[in-house]
């Protein structure tokens, strides 16, 4: 049986690390949408493309080759898995991502690589435009002061020179962008399950989401 489950949610609410251990649990592939979109992002801001610049966007998109090597992301046959999860790609991936052109053309790729595979793929419009007709779909949470703490651990132990409160700013404005946006806003798909990770541990929220999974079977 092809399963394919929907993971979505807000910045730092634990959609890629819950994604990566469910796709071992379960023998799937996981696809991390949200590195797709860091590597536009990434490449963009390299060739100093606006992210309204739409004509520049395809033109770049064109002659982008996006690949996964396990869980590293391959740009243009090089891997950028480090450098796409800097604080300054963070800071401007949801403007590149709320461009109509990058969406659909990513959105494009997604769905390609989902065919006829059982896959975990996580992001913002999984539930709701990637996979709109997942088996399985999950809207995980979680408060932006527990988000904004991950995000800044996961940040100072990479050596990033960062500070909480810049943090906290940071993915309340991605929150707004990101729910704001005219195409594929964030939003809980209406069957989907939301599952509040804050105070949870990784084992308990991936115990939570497969018990989901195989009761829906």
């Amino acid at each position: 049986m092809t399963i394919q489950i929907a993971i979505d949610g807000p910045a730092g609410s634990g959609k890629s690390t819950i994604s990566k251990i469910i796709a071992k649990k379960l023998d799937i592939i996981y696809l991390d949408t949200g590195a797709m979109y860091r590597g536009i992002t990434y490449k963009a801001l390299a060739q100093h493309i606006e992210p309204d610049d739409t004509l520049s966007l395809k033109t770049m998109l064109d002659d982008t080759d996006i690949t996964f090597k396990g869980e590293l992301l391959i740009l243009d046959h090089v891997d950028r898995s480090e450098e796409i999860r800097t604080p300054k790609i963070a800071e401007n991936v949801s403007s590149y991502a709320a461009n109509k052109l990058v969406r659909e053309e990513l959105v494009k790729r997604q769905q390609h690589i989902s065919q006829n595979n059982s896959i975990i793929m996580d992001g913002r419009d999984i539930g709701t435009v990637v996979l709109p007709n997942a088996t399985h779909k999950i809207f995980l949470t979680a408060s932006v002061d527990e988000r904004a703490e991950r995000r800044y651990k996961e940040l100072i132990a990479k050596g990033h020179a960062v500070e909480m409160d810049s943090i906290r700013e940071d993915i309340k404005k991605r929150d707004y962008d990101d729910m704001n946006r005219q195409t594929s806003p964030l939003k809980k798909a209406e069957d989907a399950h939301e599952v509040d990770t804050t105070g949870l541990t990784i084992e308990e929220v991936v115990s939570e989401i497969i018990k989901i999974v195989q009761e829906g079977e």
